[in-house]
């Protein structure tokens, strides 16, 4: 190992892994090229490793590079805190961000979240829209979103990327031999439909819709009611359902993303929510 990491290099580690690119990366953090790969040359002799890998369709992280990136992204989150706390950032950052979520994270990471981000933010004016993946996706092109934190086709733009498992969910009266066995579901859109009815399906269960909605705590309801069995993040099973751990196979993995509108890198505000979101999702 050598010398110590230093938050300049590592910066722009996190900005160029975001990118894909060492040109876009010094592009969004106001850079030269020659300056940010000089300062990522600089991490990997700190680090003792190649963190990078170069190629003609840009870069990607080294198994040494994805495990310090966790790192990073918790580093520059306490060193942007500590910033912010004690007035070290000069003129704090004021204005509107407007972010999307889905239902499901809304009601388990956003509490937290934006009590964090309120302290650190007092000035910054933030909209919270949680709706359908079809809706957020209309508003992102219109360009009335600025980050987005849930599912991965409502943006493009993916900057950070984390797989799931979902679980079966069931009142405990529910007859789970049921054939065809009757299923709790989101309404189309919803990606995260599929994977489940492809499990199933896999398996060789036969299933029908029971019922369907695109509301969290309909969804909720109908498990608890014993209209059918679902599958749902698992800080979201409903109090009189149970988890489902026999008599089918594994619920399928989703993939949660945050994304982000093109050209806010430096943006501190939301460089602070993105993190903020990624802590409370367990990162």
């Amino acid at each position: 190992m050598g010398d110590e990491f230093q938050t300049a290099d590592l910066r722009c580690f996190t900005s160029t892994v975001r990118a894909g690119s060492i040109t876009r990366a010094a592009a969004a953090l106001g850079l030269s090229q020659p300056a940010v790969s000089q300062r990522i040359q600089r991490l990997e002799r700190a680090a003792g490793e190649r963190l990078l890998i170069r190629d003609p369709t840009g870069v990607r992280p080294t198994p040494a590079g994805e495990t310090l990136l966790a790192y990073a992204e918790r580093m520059l989150t306490l060193h942007d805190e500590a910033r912010s706390a004690l007035g070290g950032q000069g003129e704090p950052a004021t204005g509107r961000r407007t972010i999307g979520l889905l239902e499901d994270l809304a009601v388990t990471t956003l509490p937290a979240t934006l009590a964090d981000y309120a302290a650190l933010h007092p000035r910054i004016e933030l909209e919270v829209v949680v709706t359908s993946a079809a809706r957020l996706r209309r508003m992102a092109e219109q360009g009335r979103l600025d980050l987005v934190f849930g599912d991965p086709s409502v943006m493009p733009s993916v900057r950070w990327r984390r797989r799931t498992p979902l679980c079966w969910a069931a009142a405990p009266g529910l007859d789970l031999a049921a054939d065809p066995l009757p299923l709790v579901l989101f309404s189309p859109p919803c990606s995260w439909r599929q994977p489940v009815l492809d499990a199933l399906s896999r398996h060789g269960r036969e299933w029908r819709v029971a019922f369907q909605s695109t509301s969290l705590p309909a969804v909720q309801a109908a498990i608890s009611a014993g209209l059918g069995l679902g599958a749902l993040l698992p800080d979201n099973l409903p109090v009189t359902a149970g988890r489902v751990t026999g008599h089918l196979p594994p619920a399928p993995a989703v993939d949660i993303v945050i994304a982000r509108r093109p050209g806010t890198d430096g943006d501190s505000a939301l460089n602070t929510l993105e993190r903020l979101l990624q802590r409370a999702a367990g990162v």
